[in-house]
């Protein structure tokens, strides 16, 4: 299968930055679509930024400006640079990765968790 492993979250104070990193391993051909999502006790997961094997990206209202994604195809790696960090960016951060077999197939990674004190 796909092992996704990720990194970079933890405590940081409001105006600050973070960088998270998910690297994908695993029975992987090629990657499709690659993102970050996030969720909060009681609420649905959402989308934070996702980008295609173009390049393309889209990003959720609240973090354009601030969040930047990014991927590294030879390392099957995709990032996120978070800056001027808000209490509202409080979440448990999940990567998601399609890989390409047959067809699409999703995958998730377990979650990081991002904390910002005001």
């Amino acid at each position: 299968q796909v092992q996704l492993v990720e990194s970079g979250g933890g405590l940081v104070q409001a105006g600050g930055s973070l960088r998270l990193s998910c690297a994908a391993s695993g029975r992987i051909v090629s990657i499709n679509d690659m993102g970050w999502y996030r969720q909060t006790p009681g609420k649905l997961r959402e989308l934070v930024a996702r980008i295609s094997i173009g390049n393309s990206t889209n990003y959720a209202d609240s973090v354009k400006g601030r969040f930047t994604i990014s991927r590294d195809n030879a390392k099957n790696t995709v990032y996120l640079q978070m800056n001027n960090l808000k209490p509202e960016d409080t979440a448990v951060y999940y990567c998601y990765v399609e890989v390409r077999w047959a067809t699409l197939q999703p995958f998730w990674g377990k979650g990081t968790l991002v904390t910002v004190s005001s």
